[in-house]
């Protein structure tokens, strides 16, 4: 018997606990909470029968629509022969293939190692994990400390947390003491002492766009300044592309922009299409070879999950991966990230007394709110979510960073689609600022 839309959301306020959620208001008398039920390309659907664009890709996770049929073919093939199976002394070929495709999407002799976790966070805790461990093997203990970067975000577990530089996302991980060293910017790290660069182990990067910081870009160049400063002190650079990976930025990886290759490549969100929980650490065979040695001498990477090597969430990569070589994903999108930019600068000319600035990199958008005769800082998010919530009666999903409005759509999206999700926009932003 099929639940009802208020049966279904007085069992989710009495039992549930979501995840960056205000849950006194999700379980206030008189909230009613959002039940979606089914997908088709850009489009949700819920339990009443409404549409709505999804302007935030299922939280910057699907690349090429709702129930693409490569994609539900290949996980439907795959639970025809095993879900999953264990990683830890076995194998299997999805996992297999999609290692081998991963490693050749890169310069030969690069990232040639492939270890397979569950999420970003993950990705990026064995990132640090293995850079740690590296060192110690090459006989420097002392290389513990990982620069990261002012309002950077790599993940919720606690390692991955206290890199952070959004103190409201870290919680008490800045209070565990981990090495961590958080700076503004790349001439901050020239100025480090040599007691200070000879302590890190790695320097951590969004590259050319920061996420939750409210998708704020990095200048031109900063990419390859990294690699430089890092080469010449012997770290190690990590790329963290659990957003940035596969398309968003216009090219597969944001690092291609500047032809730069980390020694350490995470990835998440999009590997999957975003139809599984699936991620990625890419590493080289030089740190990989440090773990090598005798039993006895306890090289092994102590690290890994019960769905490591996920064999349908593999499947769907490797779906994923021919979706970009048979529609020309990366191709097609050039002439819809120009339209992007074209409609996203007359919804900023129209409305100088709404939008503060808009920031896009690819096909990744924030279209930041600050109403006429508020100030820029030093405030409550408050404009963000209300025109995200007014959004939804016209047809537009997604959800706001502060009083930013997130635009990061499938990539398969057409140029009609996008303007519906901007009219859908502005018609929010009219009835928020009429109304205030």
């Amino acid at each position: 018997m099929r639940s009802t839309t208020a049966e279904l959301q007085a069992l989710d306020q009495a039992h549930l606990w979501h995840p960056f959620t205000p849950m006194a208001e999700w379980c206030a008398p008189g909230h009613a909470p959002l039940v979606l039920e089914s997908g088709e390309g850009v489009w949700l659907h819920d339990t009443e029968g409404r549409r709505y664009f999804d302007g935030n890709s299922s939280i910057w996770t699907n690349l090429h629509g709702h129930r693409h049929p490569a994609l539900t073919g290949a996980i439907r093939r795959q639970l025809d022969r095993v879900a999953h199976v264990s990683f830890l002394g076995a194998t299997h070929e999805p996992a297999v293939r999609l290692a081998a495709e991963l490693a050749g999407l890169f310069p030969p002799g690069t990232l040639n190692r492939v270890f397979f976790s569950d999420d970003g966070s993950t990705a990026v805790e064995c990132a640090l994990r293995q850079a740690w461990q590296y060192w110690e093997w090459e006989g420097k203990p002392q290389r513990r400390v990982v620069a990261s970067f002012a309002r950077a975000y790599h993940g919720d577990t606690l390692g991955a947390a206290s890199l952070g530089g959004i103190p409201i996302f870290a919680g008490t991980a800045t209070r565990l003491g981990l090495p961590v060293l958080n700076l503004r910017d790349v001439d901050q790290l020239e100025a480090l002492n040599s007691s200070e660069r000879e302590s890190l182990a790695a320097v951590i990067v969004e590259p050319l766009i920061q996420g939750a910081a409210g998708l704020r870009l990095w200048p031109p160049g900063m990419l390859r300044a990294l690699r430089h400063w890092c080469d010449r002190h012997g770290v190690l650079l990590i790329f963290d592309e659990v957003m940035t990976g596969f398309g968003r930025t216009g090219k597969m990886f944001a690092g291609e922009h500047e032809a730069v290759t980390p020694d350490f490549l995470c990835l998440a969100k999009g590997l999957s299409g975003g139809y599984s929980p699936l991620a990625a650490t890419l590493t080289t065979d030089r740190v990989f070879q440090a773990f090598l040695g005798p039993v006895d001498e306890r090289r092994t990477f102590f690290y890994g999950h019960s769905y490591s090597g996920h064999a349908l969430g593999c499947a769907a990569a490797l779906a994923s991966l021919q979706i970009f070589r048979d529609e020309a994903v990366l191709e097609r999108l050039a002439p819809t990230m120009e339209h992007l930019t074209r409609a996203l600068e007359s919804l900023r000319r129209r409305h100088p007394e709404r939008v503060r600035e808009v920031r896009q990199c690819g096909f990744v958008a924030g279209v930041e709110l600050i109403p006429a005769g508020h100030p820029a800082q030093d405030r409550a998010p408050r404009w963000g979510p209300a025109v995200c919530q007014a959004a939804r009666s016209f047809g537009l999903l997604t959800r706001p960073i502060g009083d930013t409005i997130v635009l990061l759509p499938p990539l398969c999206t057409t140029p009609a689609e996008l303007d519906f999700a901007l009219t859908a926009l502005e018609a929010a932003m009219d009835t928020v600022f009429d109304r205030a």
